[in-house]
């Protein structure tokens, strides 16, 4: 198997991430153009951890998006589903508390954090809903939630040029500096078929979290929604 379905069975999903782990962050910031250190500037924004909370970090790979959240003083948890990241991750940062787990049964107890999030994995979960209320139910009451995704470019003219590139030049560059190109193709035509920003708000919003907002990055071609547990 060298590219997941677009009905993303998590063995798939985990496998293909497995492949890609050793050269991942450096093939994400190439692809990129270098903004997915922009993003994830604007993760640890929004999440604003404070020193002594517990943050999880949904779908953290390598662990390097929970660095941010350790600088801040919080206690991280950085919970991905591939193996091979997670190797990857203890190798670089061995002090992080790696751990595995499946963003649709989450291996914590209900109402443990106090911020939960995930950046660029929610497209990858098979049942995107039934995550939304993992996050929920692992957060503690008045607990915030921060979502940072692949969404749809807001300007007509940039999305034209946006999809071009996802669709055509993407695969030649993944296959330059990735181990396996296809998976980057599957990452593709995933964003591609992902709901806008309004319709992620709703989703997050019918599992239980309020105070719902969304703010695009790029011109909307990464979206960073909020919500808050009630207490």
């Amino acid at each position: 198997m060298t590219r997941a379905s677009l009905d993303k069975q998590p063995h798939e999903v985990a496998s293909m991430f497995d492949d890609v782990a050793a050269n991942y962050d450096l093939t994400n910031d190439v692809i990129s153009l270098g903004q997915d250190r922009r993003w994830r500037k604007q993760v640890a924004k929004a999440v604003a951890a404070r020193p002594g909370e517990k943050v999880l970090d949904l779908a953290a790979g390598t662990g390097t998006s929970s660095l941010p959240f350790t600088a801040d003083g919080a206690y991280v948890v950085p919970c991905d589903f591939s193996l091979g990241m997670l190797r990857e991750g203890k190798k670089r940062h061995p002090w992080l508390p790696l751990t595995a787990g499946d963003a649709m049964r989450l291996p914590f107890r209900d109402g443990v954090f106090d911020a939960v999030t995930i950046s660029f994995g929610l497209r990858n979960v098979h049942e995107t809903d039934a995550a939304l209320r993992e996050l929920y139910r692992v957060a503690k009451p008045g607990g915030r939630v921060v979502i940072c995704e692949f969404s749809h470019a807001t300007w007509a003219p940039f999305r034209t040029v946006y999809e071009e590139y996802l669709m055509k030049a993407l695969p030649p560059v993944a296959r330059a500096v990735s181990s396996n190109p296809d998976a980057y193709v599957y990452l593709a035509e995933s964003i591609q078929s992902w709901p806008d920003q309004p319709g992620l708000a709703r989703k997050l919003q019918q599992a239980g979290w309020e105070n719902v907002a969304w703010r695009n990055l790029t011109g909307g071609v990464v979206a960073l929604h909020r919500g808050t547990k009630p207490k």
